[in-house]
């Protein structure tokens, strides 16, 4: 699909993400679900999860798409949301494929209004999915690097900065990567914290699958991130357990570029906690195929570097305004690319993804 206007999809606060959201809903004529979080947003707005469904409950296909997981990053999720609720000729194609689409938008409302990657409780939703009364995993390259990762300055010092480099020269950027990004069970202000128990956002996406993604037989989940891989490329990360068949599925639907975090080709590091274990514990009875819909903004570690400022921040509630403000800012830009070219960009793939999804849950 072309002349899709992308830009006028996407917006500049979660408030206003949610009312083009909302106003997109009631234009098609579908009721909005909403789960109120707990907590007020930067503006002191109201936050919520919003879900909605376009087809029938008893639909035998469903396709979930997702924004938001990490709250900041949904600024790309709420555009691709928007720009689908509102393409009449993408809602038909779904409905005469037999397809029901559950739209969850801001999955982590709080980290998408604060411009925050975590949750409310400093948790990163995509490292939280775990059984809590089984021991959790353990780090134990990022204990060796947790006092440089966020250090108690910012800007952090040299010499604790040649070590982080040292690190990677010795053991290679990607076991870097790994090291930071994988989850960690043991630093509560740190990066990439998995948390020790269910989040709200856990716990509530949860209660949503509970409510509609029961009754299908086969189920798709397309999840939209930001953050890795060249700018405005939407990297088709597999989202299924190690599983041969599900990988054939996935790339019979989106394409035999679909990486993989078991074989290593994709630009994500291995990861513990996955938020998409989710569909197998809530939604046995389904035949499950997923991706992460991951759009590239910054090179990698300017991207954790962003990501390192900000927990700095949160850790230091005196910093001065004028620093707070430099460095929210700079979060926000290293997973929301405000362009109209990456924008355009963003929406075409994703529609292509759609697209894909909706043939692959129609074929029998």
């Amino acid at each position: 699909m072309t002349h899709l206007h992308a830009s006028r999809h996407f917006s500049q606060s979660y408030s206003e993400a949610r009312a083009k959201f909302l106003v997109a809903a009631e234009a098609a004529g579908l009721d909005v679900k909403s789960h109120a979080h707990p907590m007020l947003g930067r503006e002191g707005e109201s936050l919520a999860m919003d879900v909605l469904r376009d087809g029938p409950k008893d639909a035998r296909s469903l396709l979930i798409v997702s924004s938001a997981c990490h709250g900041v990053e949904g600024y790309c999720g709420s555009g691709v949301q928007t720009a689908l609720l509102g393409h009449e000729a993408w809602r038909t194609a779904a409905h005469q494929a037999g397809v029901a689409v559950l739209y969850i938008h801001a999955l982590n409302p709080y980290g998408f209004s604060w411009w925050r990657r975590t949750t409310h409780e400093n948790v990163d939703l995509n490292r939280n999915f775990h059984d809590f009364h089984a021991p959790l995993p353990h780090n134990v390259a990022y204990d060796e690097l947790a006092a440089l990762i966020v250090p108690p300055a910012w800007p952090p010092a040299g010499e604790g900065e040649a070590t982080l480099q040292r690190f990677a020269q010795e053991r290679g950027v990607p076991a870097m990567q790994a090291a930071i990004t994988g989850g960690q069970y043991a630093h509560p202000e740190g990066l990439f914290y998995g948390g020790h128990s269910p989040t709200w956002s856990h716990v509530t996406l949860r209660h949503v699958l509970r409510d509609h993604a029961t009754q299908c037989d086969r189920l798709g989940w397309i999840d939209l991130h930001t953050g890795l891989g060249p700018s405005g490329v939407g990297e088709r990360i597999f989202a299924c357990d190690d599983d041969a068949a599900a990988l054939q599925r996935a790339r019979a639907w989106w394409g035999s570029k679909v990486t993989s975090i078991y074989d290593g080709s994709s630009s994500s590091a291995p990861l513990q906690g996955l938020m998409w274990s989710v569909a197998y514990q809530e939604c046995a009875q389904a035949e499950y195929t997923g991706i992460a819909l991951e759009y590239g903004t910054l090179p990698i570690m300017e991207m954790i570097d962003a990501l390192r400022a900000d927990q700095w921040i949160e850790n230091h509630p005196d910093a001065p305004e004028a620093q707070r403000a430099q460095i929210k800012r700079q979060t926000r830009d290293a997973f929301y690319v405000d362009t109209d070219e990456w924008k355009q960009q963003v929406i075409e793939q994703a529609f292509d993804a759609a697209q894909g999804a909706v043939r692959g849950l129609a074929a029998r």
